[in-house]
């Protein structure tokens, strides 16, 4: 007979990371540097909120990708192709479009309040304009903005899929077992982080790493199909924290003295590489446990990602003005934007089936009928 086990570890990590996207972002606001882009910063910086931004940088994103695709092995365990491409059209574009058309020309305009003589729809004529030299918004030109992720994960599970059906075959489940089999041997799984270190450099697409991404989006997929690879994962946990330290500081260290460029990106993707098994493992055994909190912030994840940045960058706006010390701002800033997301998520989001649909949630009846959780067989 089998059952379904839930992986609570996985709501929980995905329930974390979209939440970190607060401080992470938050800390950018005090960063001079015009790559990390806010569309509100501070006249002053705090190379502490830059280290810590620096450091989540090392691992978020990765870590979201990852869980994209161990999220995709659960979906095709109970839908067809067709039925998960429905799903993925009407979860990830409708709210890409939703939002791009509402939601980011609003944040983009908090850079233009105060000039005299240009209104909002004034700016939005220039947002739909676009410059393909210019994605980063600065210019008011069209961006998806904090959205690319949304962009990548839908191209991704398109283009994934022919692969990830083959490998749902009796042919591609022995090919990930002798995966599994392989990597089963001590420290073989770091060996993982090379590929990520090669394809970065393969493809730039406006400063993004489609190819890294649908890598670790590839990954996430395997790990999930084997559940060796979430005991190999738990084996090499501890090291790869250790060596996570050790290859951060490792990079860091040479950078600053002019070290090897190879070698320097080589160790890099290595610390990248082992802060996410160290993640992943830590997670499994530390967040186990499911309830009603896990269940109310799993289903709130998604629209508190596409809400979170608009209003972090109002809230910034006003706060940023404030004759207090960045400590203080920054600690406002997380706070009111975390509380402000909710509210909204309450009040305006999780309330109808129409806004449901737009921010890519179920709707009240098909959530009553589809409680399929991140699970995986076992035989009991």
């Amino acid at each position: 007979m089998r059952e379904l086990e839930r992986r609570h570890d996985i709501d929980w990590l995905r329930v974390l990371a979209v939440l970190l996207l607060v401080p992470f972002h938050s800390a950018l606001i005090f960063s001079l540097a015009p790559g990390d882009i806010v569309y509100v910063k501070d006249q002053v910086e705090s190379p502490v909120l830059i280290q810590f931004a620096y450091f989540v940088h090392l691992w978020h994103m990765p870590l979201l990708f990852v869980l994209a695709g161990a999220s995709t092995w659960f979906a095709l365990q109970f839908r067809t192709a067709g039925k998960y491409l429905e799903e993925r059209f009407t979860r990830l574009v409708i709210p890409l479009v939703f939002a791009i058309t509402t939601l980011v020309p609003l944040m983009l305009y908090v850079q233009f309040w105060g000039e005299p003589n240009f209104s909002f729809w004034q700016f939005y004529v220039r947002f739909i304009s676009l410059d393909l030299s210019d994605l980063s918004g600065y210019s008011g030109t069209f961006t998806p903005s904090y959205l690319w992720f949304v962009l990548f994960l839908f191209v991704f599970s398109v283009v994934a899929l022919p692969l990830f059906l083959v490998l749902r075959r009796e042919s591609g489940r022995r090919l990930v077992a002798a995966l599994a089999t392989f990597f089963e041997r001590r420290g073989m799984i770091f060996v993982l982080a090379l590929p990520l270190a090669v394809a970065v450099v393969l493809v730039d697409i406006g400063g993004k790493a489609p190819l890294l991404d649908l890598t670790l989006f590839i990954y996430g997929y395997v790990w999930a199909a084997d559940a060796r690879f979430q005991y190999i994962v738990d084996r090499h946990r501890i090291s790869a924290l250790l060596l996570g330290v050790i290859f951060t500081v490792g990079f860091h260290v040479l950078a600053s003295v002019g070290g090897n460029r190879v070698l320097i990106h080589v160790l890099y993707y290595f610390s990248r590489w082992c802060w996410l098994i160290a993640i992943l493992g830590f997670g499994r055994r530390r967040l186990s446990r499911g309830g009603r909190l896990l269940s109310y912030l799993g289903e709130a994840s998604y629209p508190f990602y596409i809400l979170h940045m608009p209003i972090n960058t109002i809230v910034g706006a006003f706060v940023i003005q404030w004759p207090v010390g960045i400590g203080v701002k920054y600690l406002v800033i997380n706070f009111v934007t975390i509380l402000m997301t909710y509210a909204v998520y309450e009040a305006l989001v999780r309330r109808t089936n129409v806004t449901r649909f737009l921010f890519g949630m179920k709707t009240k009846r098909r959530l009553k009928r589809h409680r399929l959780p991140h699970a995986v067989r076992r035989e009991a």
